[in-house]
């Protein structure tokens, strides 16, 4: 049996949660954690009364930390929303403080399942659940450039007419301004992207991903939708033995951080890492990346 416990109950939280309920899933037991228990309740009211059109049944309800101790997964989504004219980096003292205390009492109920991160600064939230757990890394998983990689995919998609689907480009390194896109790697069926692109309409592409959280955040105050699905996309590979490559926040040994790369993912979380050929220009920013991981982690 599969068991997914919630902690947070916000916008991305609940995202995720009905994203989940929309798709064909292996999730069996879905338990929802959160300061406001009477919002829970609630919650867990309207997503039951979706199960009469919902494609899986899904035993949906309020639980406490209790329910950690048999869980399969445990999701992230608590923490600080990031408000107007803050980055994610921002939000790092008020976040590294809720996530001790989350991450403490999910151990303390003897959890030994896969995390899954959602919170901001995802890479440095995800490098503290591995800190406080003690867990082995391939069970801590971060959301990492999934969102932003899926970002990357619909605006090169929707300018060059064709399916997101046979877009192959990804979007690696941090989760927030230092991220980018290997351009090198990036194809549409087999052919490099520059055969498509010049550039300038590149660039264009790669800042318009950058900033749309901004964008959205600007204009109705938070971005959830994205997050859910991508939470789910990482949870179904999971649950499923996908084997599937996604470019989540995993461990780098050689830098004891956590970044996203492209991933390959099953059962037992994270099975391997792809490694990228990069161009001299594209290492450069990949060690950008990383020394700004570094230094976020060394201020706490």
């Amino acid at each position: 049996m599969n068991k997914i416990v919630l902690i947070g109950c916000g916008n991305v939280g609940m995202s995720y949660a009905y994203a989940l309920l929309n798709q064909n899933t292996n999730v069996n037991e879905l338990v929802l954690i959160d300061l406001d228990k009477e919002r829970v309740i609630g919650e867990v009211m309207d997503l039951n009364h979706c199960l009469a059109f919902a494609p899986n049944k899904i035993d949906i309800k309020a639980g406490s930390y209790e329910d950690c101790k048999d869980a399969t997964m445990v999701v992230i989504a608590a923490g600080a929303n990031q408000e107007k004219g803050e980055t994610r980096m921002d939000l790092i003292y008020k976040n590294s403080k809720i996530f001790k205390d989350i991450v403490t009492k999910v151990m303390d109920n003897g959890f030994n399942g896969i995390f899954l991160v959602a919170t901001n600064p995802l890479d440095v939230m995800t490098y503290l659940t591995w800190k406080y757990s003690k867990l082995p890394t391939n069970k801590v998983i971060g959301s990492g450039t999934s969102l932003d990689t899926a970002r990357l995919r619909y605006m090169i998609a929707e300018k060059l007419e064709i399916s997101p689907k046979n877009v192959h480009a990804y979007v690696i390194g941090e989760h927030g301004d230092s991220e980018f896109v290997p351009w090198s790697n990036a194809n549409i069926g087999l052919q490099n992207i520059k055969d498509y692109l010049n550039d300038n309409e590149l660039n264009e592409i790669y800042l318009n991903v950058k900033n749309a959280a901004y964008e959205i955040i600007n204009r109705k105050g938070a971005t959830y939708y994205g997050i859910g699905m991508c939470l789910v996309r990482i949870t179904n590979a999971i649950l499923n033995n996908e084997n599937s490559i996604i470019t989540v926040s995993t461990y780098d040994e050689n830098n004891n951080i956590f970044i996203g790369l492209p991933a390959i993912i099953n059962k037992n979380g994270i099975k391997g890492k792809i490694f990228v050929n990069l161009t001299e220009e594209e290492t450069n920013k990949l060690q950008n990346s990383i020394d700004v991981i570094k230094e976020a982690i060394s201020r706490l």
